[in-house]
């Protein structure tokens, strides 16, 4: 057996990113930036008011005060969309609305809420201004994200819904990114029956399709879900060569192990370069890995939280890559255990558990009390996985234990 760490670095170097394809702006979010993109405007292109007011010169109210309240003529008034399109003089102001330019000769914006006015405060009316006003007070000035030619997003960058709104503005209809990966999905094992199907005797249905493709999917990529593959070495190695013959990565569930009827390990040698078929991890200890025509490919145990737990800790962080990405790892984060937990085998465990804070507001981790590699609800009701060190271990409750966030995106701070 080999060390997670040793088995994620081998699959890590395997993977490269996908070719960049150009894709609709509302379909890069979540995606990495394949280029430095630049604005093709000033954003904002011009000086704008920041609220609904008057906009006036702040050497005109400079004198103001509640006693002695300055009074301006109202010339115009404009909102967003329009223009004033004369000097503003002194003594006047422009009746103004959010997102409007200020008009040439002003330089300040006084709220509507802060006035007073005569008639309806329209033009023609006066309005009353009893505080003085900065030079640049409520202003949006030109260029105040960036100027046109600057750069706003950076290659490398994940394209937030904010950033989506910067491209906009800066004209990128279309973003380049990364191809998502198309990502094989082989069931292995002579029980398994399709959903749909009511199981007969000595059969379940085939879940890990299915759950594999939702993690795929989770992790940015297309799954393409092939048809079951019964245990049988030659049907393994077709189902296996037209797979990596059509995807980028292919990951398979079952047969890994070396029971009579396990014919992963075998088939991936016969097509390609077996680097390794067993991590010393709890579950999924029987995790092939293999390169067979440049494609990686994964042998992932069979029972459904093993499984699960393999695509988690081994291969989303290789999707990942391979579509830019840099922050490959879900955050780690400490907490109490929150009932006593003892181990006798030289394996890392993986338990499945959530993290939750005490009447003390102590992190406290709860491990989910089915810990059976066969069940996928303690996954599901979840939010971490509490890692065991190697070796014989006993942890009374309140021991501090990290905790595997995999509810938490990579790279988030906690």
């Amino acid at each position: 057996m080999i060390m997670v760490e040793d088995a994620q670095r081998i699959i890590l170097d395997a993977v490269k990113p996908t070719e960049t394809v150009q894709v609709d702006l509302l379909q890069a979010v979540g995606r990495v930036v394949a280029e430095d993109l630049t604005s093709d405007v000033d954003i904002a292109p011009f000086d704008n008011t920041a609220m609904d007011g008057f906009a006036c010169r702040s050497s005109d109210v400079a004198a103001s005060s509640p006693e002695t309240p300055v009074s301006l003529r109202i010339v115009s008034h404009i909102g967003a969309g329009s223009t004033y399109g004369k000097t503003l003089l002194p003594g006047e102001s422009v009746r103004i609305m959010t997102g409007a330019p200020i008009p040439a000769g002003a330089d300040c914006v006084e709220k509507i809420e802060n006035v007073t006015f005569t008639g309806e405060g329209e033009v023609g009316d006066e309005v009353l201004l009893a505080h003085p006003l900065s030079m640049g007070e409520n202003v949006r000035k030109a260029g105040e994200e960036v100027r046109r030619g600057g750069l706003v997003i950076n290659a490398g960058e994940t394209l937030t819904p904010a950033g989506v709104g910067i491209l906009a503005s800066a004209g990128h209809s279309m973003v380049p990114t990364y191809r998502r990966p198309r990502v094989g999905i082989i069931a292995t094992g002579s029980e398994l029956v399709e959903v749909t199907e009511m199981p007969g005797p000595g059969k379940i249905r085939n879940s890990n399709s299915y759950t594999l493709a939702s993690y795929v999917i989770a992790a940015g990529c297309e799954p393409v879900v092939y048809p079951i593959a019964p245990d049988d070495q030659d049907g393994i190695e077709g189902a296996l060569g037209h797979a990596i013959g059509e995807c980028d990565f292919v990951l398979s569930s079952g047969g890994a192990s070396g029971g009579d009827y396990d014919y992963i390990t075998q088939a991936a040698a016969t097509l390609g370069t077996v680097h390794f078929k067993y991590v010393n991890m709890r579950p999924g200890k029987s995790q092939t890995f293999a390169v067979i025509d440049d494609v990686p490919y994964v042998g992932l145990a069979g029972n459904p939280a093993a499984a699960a737990i393999g695509f988690e800790i081994l291969v989303r962080r290789a999707l990942l890559k391979m579509q830019g990405h840099t922050q490959l790892a879900h955050p780690m984060q400490s907490a109490l255990l929150e009932k006593a937990v003892v181990k006798h085998d030289g394996r890392r465990n993986y338990m499945r558990g959530h993290i939750k804070r005490n009447e003390a507001g102590q992190l406290v981790a709860a491990p989910a009390s089915k810990q059976s590699s066969a069940l996928l609800g303690s996954l599901h009701h979840g939010n971490c996985l509490i890692v065991i060190p190697e070796g014989d271990v006993t942890y009374p409750a309140g021991t501090p234990i990290m905790c595997l966030r995999i509810d938490i995106p990579e790279g988030t701070v906690l």
